[in-house]
């Protein structure tokens, strides 16, 4: 490992939906020597003192992401910093809404986000969206689960230059379902709706966030089983005969 790696995970007390915290898990498993620490919602957050390699936050309740809002709304400017300096952000499920604007319910009410990325979000929590997912980052197969209640599209008024998108969708949904980028990124912040969690079940992906946070080529807990299911799922998520809704 090429010194020392600091990982900072967001109100784990709230943003761990989906078991999300494992993502975490993986990655002190994988490299023993990564320093977690955790910061909740009573505290000023850990990159306020110390700048970390990676600041990771998992998916809320809608109640979940005011209070993360509401909390992270006095640290605006440092997070605009870090991201514009290169700091590695994994943001999952809805809490990339967090980074954004408006998120607007079917009956009309509206919750607002950092206003950070040009973002909006539309809420239905009558309806529950579920799929699996096929995609690609860059040249790496990406395989995972979607569960939510809302989807985000980009500002009419968004340039080209306040973001990209994080993954290429080959099956399943993007952002929203009528566009195939997924995800939101800019220079290391990486945010998407993909959970599984993210991490354990794409170890390629794993192992390129690692080394771009300055790990070394890492040898992943149990990489060899990591791999075959890893192969084994984007096999059966390419079946055009997989179903992909539920």
């Amino acid at each position: 490992m090429e010194g020392n790696i600091r990982v900072e995970v967001l109100f784990p007390e709230i943003a761990n939906l989906y078991g999300d915290l494992e993502n975490i898990e993986y990655i002190k498993k994988s490299c023993p020597d990564v320093e977690v620490v955790h910061s909740h919602l009573t505290e000023e957050p850990e990159f306020m003192k110390r700048t970390p390699q990676l600041i990771y936050m998992g998916t809320l309740t809608e109640n979940g992401q005011r209070l993360a809002a509401e909390k992270l709304t006095q640290y605006r400017d440092k997070l605009v910093s870090m991201i514009e300096e290169g700091v590695h952000f994994l943001i999952t499920g809805n809490a990339l809404e967090v980074f954004g604007g408006q998120i607007k319910d079917a009956d009309g009410t509206c919750d607002c986000g950092l206003e950070i990325f040009p973002i909006h979000a539309k809420r239905d929590m009558m309806n529950r969206f579920n799929s699996l997912y096929l995609g690609k980052f860059e040249d790496i197969d990406i395989v995972g689960y979607k569960s939510q209640f809302t989807h985000s599209w980009r500002d009419e008024d968004a340039s080209d230059e306040a973001f990209e998108s994080l993954f290429e969708t080959k099956r399943g949904p993007g952002l929203n379902p009528y566009i195939t980028g997924e995800g939101i990124r800019k220079n290391n912040f990486m945010g998407t709706y993909v959970i599984g969690p993210l991490l354990i079940l794409n170890p390629p992906f794993t192992k390129r966030l690692l080394r771009d946070m300055g790990a070394g080529d890492v040898t992943l807990a149990f990489e060899k089983e990591a791999m075959e299911a890893y192969e084994a799922r984007v096999k059966e998520y390419s079946d055009p005969n997989t179903g992909f809704y539920y």
